[in-house]
């Protein structure tokens, strides 16, 4: 699973070379917060039902159309596909707060993405907007430190822009 440091070290390897002073200034940085990316997953995997379901309810009270007959979330399977999927990236972006990079994302959330959207006929802003609802919904110190709030929104800003 790609992380900073099996970035650091793959792209140094690839080089033929030894990590430079930069590289594991990088990897020096990511070790430094790893306790808030700690926090802030333990705090989403303690909540990550709760939060899924309020960013669906966000999403189908800005797109309710999604709603009606012959649309992507006009049946109960659908419903439930679309919350799952939330879930999922949700899952994603725990691990990749706890992994330090964007591997799992990039891996198992965002490699075809698009080409799957658009063969289903699937709207991506919905998602957006559940994701974007998440992200605005997170409060520190209510619901986690400032850093963690931090480093957990700027993966849940990797997933919007992979949407966008």
């Amino acid at each position: 699973m790609k992380s900073v440091i099996t970035t650091v070290v793959t792209a140094a390897d690839a080089a033929g070379r030894f990590p430079s002073s930069s590289d594991l200034e990088s990897v020096q940085g990511s070790i430094q917060r790893a306790g808030a990316r700690l926090e802030a997953a333990e705090k989403l995997a303690g909540n990550l039902d709760q939060v899924a379901q309020e960013g669906y309810d966000a999403c189908i009270r800005k797109y309710p159309y999604l709603n009606n007959a012959g649309e992507a979330n006009s049946t109960d399977t659908f419903k439930a596909k679309c919350l799952r999927d939330i879930k999922h990236y949700m899952r994603l972006v725990n691990y990749s707060l706890v992994v330090g990079g964007t591997g799992p994302l990039d891996e198992y959330g965002i490699a075809g993405q698009r080409e799957v959207y658009r063969a289903l006929g699937l709207p991506t802003a919905p998602y957006v907007a559940a994701l974007s609802f998440i992200r605005d919904r997170g409060c520190a110190p209510r619901d986690m430190s400032a850093q963690a709030l931090l480093e957990y929104n700027a993966l849940v800003d990797y997933v919007i822009n992979s949407l966008s």
